[in-house]
């Protein structure tokens, strides 16, 4: 069941092969290193990727966690990723959103497309009222996307997460689903 935009394609763990998610991180493990936490080597090796994607399909499946990969329209390329994590059901409805996009695919609206998308599919889909996303006060362009989608900033965690070996701040940013009751 891919999401289909103007310009891309998201595609759930099951239509998505490991070795395009391979290739997509051992490409991009430079340019994401400012913003992750330092990964293993063996984290770039395929039974590595492949245990990851496997793990994500019965997330899906059991609607704990939501991955999307994208493509472009008509291309098998991975250029980014988005992530509902950490979904609590019951009285709260919350997940935790983290995304990616590929070095030279930044500054074209592709992740604000993609993500729209996204979060109507899981605000239509689960029906989540929140939203919640943690970006580092440096990671500006983040921030300007977020804002562009209505999320609304709502403090400041010191010290909150350990990026690239070091405890970085981060600003918790969110959006609610006005239309759960």
């Amino acid at each position: 069941m891919p999401i289909e935009t103007a310009r891309l394609n998201l595609l759930t763990p099951e239509k998505v092969s490991a070795e395009a998610v391979q290739r997509y991180f051992v490409a991009n493990r430079a340019f994401l290193a400012h913003w992750e936490p330092r990964r293993p080597d063996d984290y770039y090796d395929l039974p590595t990727i492949s245990k990851m994607v496997e793990t994500q399909q019965e997330q899906f499946r059991a609607r704990t966690g939501v991955n999307f990969y994208l493509t472009r329209q008509g291309s098998a390329e991975v250029i980014g990723t988005i992530g509902f994590s950490n979904i609590v059901y019951g009285c709260f409805l919350s997940c935790f959103l983290g995304y990616r996009s590929s070095q030279g695919n930044e500054g074209q609206g592709l992740m604000q497309e993609a993500l729209r998308a996204a979060i109507q599919w899981v605000f239509d889909s689960i029906a989540l009222h929140r939203i919640e996303a943690n970006v580092m006060p440096r990671n500006l362009a983040s921030k300007r996307v977020l804002e562009r989608l209505g999320f609304e900033l709502e403090g400041s965690s010191r010290r909150y997460l350990k990026i690239n070996d070091v405890w970085e701040d981060h600003q918790h940013y969110v959006l609610l689903n006005e239309g759960v009751e």
